[in-house]
């Protein structure tokens, strides 16, 4: 069954970001934004008519903001602002990512404070429903004034001009605009600016980021709690009375999932007396560590949200209070700020610090499966024949070379700022790399989780006793992409097909929990 549909130009959330980037559900307008975007629009151009000056609208732009554009030369000034600005380098992005871009672009316009007309937002969706997938460089945005150039190289697709992706063929935007019936568009004042002003690219990037890095989290609680019942831990360690003596919302959920899942364990109950006062950090601390991990994305999947349902336009077109002034237009064209992506590139930065924690702590507690003296009896790198086989020591080498980058990688990006356009944009928010950088990282977590989770399955086959029953149910669910240790072979693929199974949130499907989302922090 097709995913339902998605109504841009009211409040959307990240799960609705998701559908439409991955799962191709169909973006619809809101019914009622088309009449109030014919509203702004309208009062835009009476303000045009009475000879106000507006920034973008009949200036130039940046530092060559004072310099006044005649009326018969603002289309032209609009078309030459997007050939301009297309200006990005590098690969392209995915098309996921394009897809929730092209959504989230027809979104902000549907708010509508960008004073377009509907026709604009209405095209965008339109060549999202057709399959058109614009060709956006990745590098070449400051995240400030927006993600200008990826921007550009998008709304070059709405005038018929640049590459464009259909239905796995590159072509050019016009040839592919006539395949699939549409038009090129003659842009109208503003409508060329309000395209690429924005934070959408930062946005996106981060959304599609946290969606997945939700899933991560959970499966982070899952695996650990399959790597501490394999190594013979202390379930003590989730004790209620515990955390309520630091009773952080995130540490608390954590516990709670971790003690759940390893509850009627005969493999936990086999070594009830066994004396052991207390495990290793990276087993005895994970409701801490993974519980500040949980909280970080929560603060950080509420700043996206909020910037998913932003004006991020620069000017925006803003109605007034009612007034009892006959002469009171009712509205203002504002400058302001709101294309700045600091409001998601310090987020972003803050997830990607948290989620290589989860990988550096998922590297430690697999590498104590490994050496006999921190395995707790089990053969050396979990071989069958150690010496003869290698068993999972270079999975463990991989495990430190992955965390290692993701290391690399929380070096934040918001932290710095080079001005551009002649010193008029002199601080800006480097958010686009704050995103790819954070996307970097969870596609990273990802392989570590599905590392510990292979060498954790492997480790519970090596034991007397079965875990619990939901355990045995989620080593079902690694096993349907990895098989069991039969002797050395290469696990590179089932390791890229488990990494990917976890992100889907298969084995937290099979563990039996709800999607973090939909969990309380």
């Amino acid at each position: 069954m097709s995913p339902k549909q998605v109504i841009v130009g009211r409040r959307i959330d990240l799960e609705e970001v998701h559908r439409v980037a991955r799962l191709r559900a169909k973006a619809v307008l809101n019914e009622h934004a088309e009449a109030a975007l014919s509203h702004t629009r309208g009062l835009l151009e009476a303000s045009l008519a009475d000879g106000s000056t507006i920034y973008g609208v009949n200036t130039g732009f940046g530092a060559l903001s004072e310099t006044r554009i005649p009326p018969e030369k603002l289309a032209q000034l609009q078309r030459n602002l997007l050939r301009s600005h297309a200006v990005g380098v590098g690969p392209a992005f995915a098309e996921d990512v394009v897809r929730a871009l092209m959504m989230l672009r027809a979104h902000t316009l549907a708010l509508g404070a960008s004073g377009v007309r509907p026709l604009l937002p209405q095209r965008l969706l339109a060549l999202l429903d057709a399959g058109i997938v614009p060709l956006v460089p990745r590098q070449g945005s400051v995240g400030a004034s927006g993600d200008l150039a990826p921007l550009a190289h998008l709304a070059l697709a709405v005038i018929g001009e640049g590459e464009v992706w259909l239905h796995g063929d590159r072509m050019p935007a016009d040839r592919a605009l006539a395949r699939v019936g549409l038009e090129p568009i003659e842009l109208a004042p503003k409508e060329g600016l309000s395209l690429i002003n924005g934070t959408q690219v930062t946005t996106a990037v981060t959304a599609l980021a946290i969606h997945d890095a939700r899933e991560l989290l959970m499966a982070a609680d899952i695996i650990g709690a399959i790597s501490l019942d394999a190594m013979l831990g202390s379930v003590r360690i989730c004790d209620p009375r515990i955390h309520a003596g630091k009773p952080h919302p995130g540490q608390r959920r954590s516990a709670e999932l971790i003690a759940e899942l390893i509850a009627d364990s005969p493999l936990n109950r086999s070594h009830a007396n066994c004396g052991r006062v207390q495990d290793a950090y990276s087993l005895r601390c994970m409701p801490q560590v993974h519980g500040a991990a949980r909280a970080a994305l929560q603060y950080v999947a509420d700043a996206v949200e909020i910037e998913l349902n932003s004006f991020t336009d620069n000017p925006l077109v803003l109605l007034r209070e009612p007034s009892d002034d006959p002469e009171d237009p009712g509205f203002d064209v504002l400058s302001g700020g709101n294309f700045h992506a600091g409001t998601v590139a310090l987020p972003a930065d803050h997830a990607s610090a948290a989620l290589t924690t989860l990988a550096t702590i998922s590297e430690r507690r697999l590498d104590r499966f490994c050496a006999p003296e921190s395995s707790r009896g089990l053969p050396a790198f979990l071989s069958n024949d150690p010496g003869l086989e290698s068993g999972f020591m270079m999975a463990q080498v991989t495990a430190a070379a992955l965390a290692s980058e993701c290391k690399t990688l929380s070096t934040p990006a918001c932290v710095d700022t080079i001005p551009t356009s002649a010193g008029k944009e002199d601080h800006v928010s480097m958010g686009p790399i704050a995103a790819r950088k954070l996307g970097a990282v969870v596609a990273n977590l990802a392989r570590v989780l599905a590392i510990e989770a292979a060498v954790a399955a492997r480790a519970v086959d090596l034991r007397e006793h079965p875990s619990s029953e939901r355990l045995m149910a989620v080593h079902a669910a690694i096993r349907r992409h990895l098989g069991p240790f039969e002797g050395d072979r290469s696990l590179s693929a089932e390791l890229e097909a488990l990494a990917g199974a976890i992100v889907r949130g298969e084995l937290r499907e099979a563990a039996g929990l709800a999607a973090e989302g939909s969990q309380p922090s």
